[in-house]
């Protein structure tokens, strides 16, 4: 369980659907928009995801009062019951990297199940226009 095993979680970054799923399962849904806005406040480099640095900063603001009471990044500072000052960074690391890690496998969880999905509807689609032409032709023979 070196460091390369989260990479397989992709990259070590939190991304737009994997901060959703994140919020959804601290119980703090957000609106996209929310998600947004939540990301942009600690987005240091602008890549549009979070980084362990920028996730650390939201506690760093968090702690210095420096969050909005209702904000996406307060409820996710407040649930993910982590106290950077207590745990220390290291703490926060391996919280980080484990929902990295379980984020990332859910939402590849997510991805098969989309995938298993269209891969039914394609199929039924499939058999429904064979029918539709075997009906077709049958009504051609029977002529």
């Amino acid at each position: 369980m070196g460091e390369l095993q989260y990479d397989a979680g992709r990259d070590g970054f939190i991304d737009l659907m994997e901060l959703k799923l994140m919020m959804e399962k601290l119980g703090a849904p957000q609106t996209h928009l929310g998600l947004k806005s939540m990301i942009k406040e600690v987005d240091e480099d602008f890549d549009g995801k979070l980084s362990f640095r920028e996730f650390l900063l939201i506690f760093h603001k968090a702690a210095a009062g420096e969050l909005q009471e209702d904000s996406g990044l307060m409820a996710l500072a407040k649930l993910s019951e982590i106290n950077v000052a207590l745990e220390g960074v290291k703490g926060a690391k391996n919280f980080f990297e484990a929902k990295v890690q379980a984020l990332s496998s859910a939402s590849k969880f997510e991805a098969e199940l989309k995938a298993e999905q269209d891969e039914r509807k394609r199929e039924e689609e499939e058999r429904r226009l064979r029918q539709a032409a075997f009906q077709e032709l049958k009504a051609n023979f029977s002529t």
